[in-house]
């Protein structure tokens, strides 16, 4: 044994870790999307819980994403701290999985054989070539990630087969024969050092998979790393524990906590099942036999399963205890608001940060809530001109300071969120989600400024005209038109929408033109006072640039569905607005007749 056996072990130990990081990266980054949409649909059903817990773990290849991804979605309130309970335990059943694969190393196959495909010697080599064409020809839209987990598998084995070779150089020096023989004399020494590691690393996976590396030097065996293995369980969970209390609630800060309970009763559950097993006699074929990668996989699978059915029926004994050591928080009041803030900014939790898709998802119903916020303050804004209500007033003022908390909240998390971007679609979905922020912010800053016009105008006495009132029914029908294509193209990222917002913001621009004409008029007539005058001068622009934000989220839709247009937008309107699109034409067409005809109909009354 030299020091360049030690480069080695470490060197392959290096690559296995990135090697899992990349692949369990990749497959996050793909999956997640589709892993919240199944939690959210997730019955108060145990069993279901559990199985989908295994599922998805065994997609994405760690139990601590599983885990912290269903503390983020507790806080958030989509799924209840017991619908959660399953999960957890699940989770910690599909980790198993990646021992499973590992024992690849366990194959034996001939030079000639089929299964010389599935040797690790094969595997490696071939998943790096396969992942680097697939990133390097471009032709698909996931390519790079898809490629990142083909890549980052290869890269796992590669390790794997570095560590195995060192290991097997050192086996002959009579290190390893001391190292686990002392094991086996001393359980507890065991336990520690798989907890320290798999705290180290983050990962009972790793942990489990160095152990399989180095059982291939034949001299592991059961009673050396039964304990081990228990200790794995238990520093994993300290760490998805620690991880789940970052910046969360109580409920989900009792997720990490049913964690960590189910593991320390898993432990005790297998140290005491084992050694009464051993007493009696039930082990004597196993406990001193010689262990290899396959054998540690299934002993972890074993131990994993048979707990998990053992304390299914405990789920509600965890969640008391969970709900007992963890105290509910003081509700506060909001001084000086009549609102409470929006549930929709508990999805801006920080254990999202890592899942770029989970942590969009969060910003979108931010988003769509701060629309929501902004058009229902717009409506209000709008009946205070008729009918004025200083209380009313004060709600569209602390509506407004919601929405602009709301734009600095989903803000701020779309910068932290960026330091974990990587895929080219999530980079487009954050410049949509910024451009978004602005816009909406933008709608409610107009809605205040209506309402003040209409606190201006009852301060000094005065009003708008019937006529002037009139006209304002038909331009805010068209409005609310406007704004309710808006909702839905943002919502559902809907472009068929989105392509009816343009021709309605035509039309609004023309009703603005002519309601300014006749305003006008109305002034010269004296049929209106001059402060009236003025501020429905204003409330006109103000409408009309209501019309231009609706105009620029439809545009950025259509821009983000259709990639092939990203460069070619502007072109794209200006085509639009110059009567070469015969769609546009059309609508534009019959919504401005329409309109008019009520603006000409009430001018009649």
């Amino acid at each position: 044994m030299n020091v360049f056996n030690l480069i080695t072990l470490f060197g392959g130990l290096a690559m296995f870790l990135y090697g899992m990081r990349l692949m369990g990266n990749g497959l996050k980054e793909s999956s997640s999307g589709a892993l919240k949409s199944v939690m959210e649909k997730v019955t108060g059903t145990p069993v279901k819980a559990f199985l989908l817990g295994l599922i998805m773990t065994a997609v994405i290849q760690s139990s601590t994403a599983t885990i912290v991804i269903t503390s983020g979605l507790v806080g958030a309130g989509i799924i209840s701290l017991h619908q959660s309970l399953g999960i957890i335990i699940g989770a910690n059943v599909g980790t198993t999985v990646t021992g499973q694969i590992i024992r690849l190393l366990d194959l034996n196959a001939s030079g000639t054989s089929f299964l010389q495909f599935f040797k690790p010697s094969t595997l490696a080599p071939l998943a790096l070539i396969i992942g680097i064409v697939i990133i390097m020809s471009g032709k698909f839209r996931h390519g790079d990630t898809v490629g990142q987990i083909v890549i980052g598998f290869g890269i796992l084995f590669s390790g794997l087969m570095n560590m195995t070779d060192a290991v097997s150089t050192l086996s002959e020096s009579g290190i390893i024969e001391k190292l686990f023989s002392s094991l086996g004399k001393n359980p507890l020494i065991g336990y520690l050092i798989g907890a320290g590691v798999a705290f180290v690393l983050q990962s009972s996976s790793a942990t489990i998979g160095i152990l399989q590396a180095f059982s291939m030097s034949g001299q592991l065996t059961f009673n050396a790393i039964y304990a081990v293995l228990v200790g794995i369980y238990l520093g994993d969970c300290v760490t998805t524990a620690i991880v789940c209390n970052i910046g969360a609630k109580p409920d989900s800060r009792r997720v990490g906590v049913v964690n960590i309970l189910f593991n320390l009763s898993k432990t005790v559950l297998i140290l005491v099942g084992v050694n009464v097993a051993h007493s009696l006699g039930l082990l004597d074929g196993l406990w001193s036999s010689t262990v290899y990668s396959g054998t540690i996989a299934n002993t972890n699978t074993v131990f994993n399963l048979a707990c998990a059915v053992l304390m299914l029926p405990m789920l509600s004994v965890y969640e008391k205890m969970s709900k007992k050591l963890v105290k509910d928080e003081p509700v506060a009041a909001v001084a000086g608001s009549l609102l409470a803030e929006p549930a929709a900014l508990d999805a801006l939790n920080p254990v999202f940060l890592a899942t770029p898709a989970l942590a969009l998802n969060s910003c979108y119903k931010v988003l769509v809530e701060m629309f929501k916020l902004s058009r229902t303050n717009i409506n209000r804004a709008f009946d205070l001109l008729k009918d004025y209500d200083k209380e009313q007033l004060q709600v569209i003022r602390d509506t407004e300071e919601t929405i602009d908390h709301m734009a600095d909240r989903v803000s701020n998390y779309l910068v932290q969120v960026s330091a974990h971007i990587t895929a080219q679609d999530h980079v487009e979905i954050m410049d949509h989600y910024y451009a978004a922020i602005s816009e909406f912010e933008r709608l409610g800053d107009h809605a205040m400024n209506i309402a003040e016009y209409a606190e201006e105008l009852k301060e000094e006495g005065t009003g708008f005209s019937e006529y002037a009132l009139r006209e304002l029914d038909v331009v805010r029908g068209l409005l609310g038109a406007v704004l309710s294509y808006t909702g839905k193209t943002f919502e559902k990222c809907d472009v068929a929408a989105a392509q009816h917002i343009e021709p309605l913001e035509e039309v609004v621009d023309d009703m603005v033109n002519a309601l300014k004409q006749n305003h006008l008029d109305r002034l010269r007539e004296r049929k209106c006072s001059v402060l009236a005058g003025t501020e429905f001068l204003n409330l006109l622009s103000d409408i009309e640039r209501v019309s231009d934000i609706c105009s620029n989220v439809g545009v950025a839709t259509i821009a983000r569905m259709k990639p092939e247009m990203k460069h070619e937008i502007h072109d794209y309107v200006s085509r639009l607005h110059a009567g070469k699109d015969a769609a546009f034409n059309h609508e534009y067409q019959a919504a401005h007749e329409h309109y008019f005809e009520l603006l000409n109909a009430e001018e009649g009354k």
